[in-house]
């Protein structure tokens, strides 16, 4: 299939996904955004899709999926920021002793992170930075599992020497 027609016929079920988008995010901007990120991923990774499949529920599926991962990566950014307030806050009351000790704690995170082997470093930073697992493990080129348990030895091994801090 040529990636012109296939591109027709993706944009058949543009308004289908359109619906499907607004029940998911209960905005209209917001699910013009994931239905035109559904297509490009679809255009993207025509390759992956299997001629004479669904191609309605192939194109649902990237929707969802997508959606599924704003949602965390703008969790996740959400939480930081929350984090990065309430830090701000405490040193707004008590300026000299808080960045004094903001300053500790930086260098003790950032020593703990240089003791880190780079086998676990390197998977935990690039997921630290909202790289998804898979992005990570073609980068790194290792199995996707291999880089969830990476991240999960290397944060086990950060909460040990950083318990201090809890």
């Amino acid at each position: 299939m040529s990636t012109l027609s296939f591109t027709s016929q993706i944009c058949e079920h543009r308004s289908s996904l359109l619906l499907s988008a607004l029940k998911f995010t209960r905005n209209p901007d917001d699910a013009d955004d994931l239905v035109q990120e559904t297509m490009i991923k679809a255009i993207r990774y025509e390759n992956m899709y299997k001629e004479g499949s669904n191609l309605h529920g192939w194109l649902y599926t990237i929707l969802r999926n997508t959606f599924i991962n704003n949602y965390r990566s703008a969790t996740r950014k959400a939480a930081v920021i929350t984090s990065t307030d309430l830090q701000q806050h405490q040193s707004s009351s008590n300026r000299h002793v808080n960045n004094g000790e903001a300053k500790f704690v930086m260098e003790d995170v950032n020593k703990a992170l240089a003791n880190l082997d780079t086998v676990y470093s390197v998977p935990f930073l690039r997921y630290f930075e909202g790289y998804k697992y898979h992005e990570i493990a073609q980068e790194i080129d290792i199995p996707i599992g291999t880089v969830k348990t990476r991240i999960h030895v290397a944060r086990k091994i950060l909460k040990a020497q950083l318990k201090m801090y809890r």
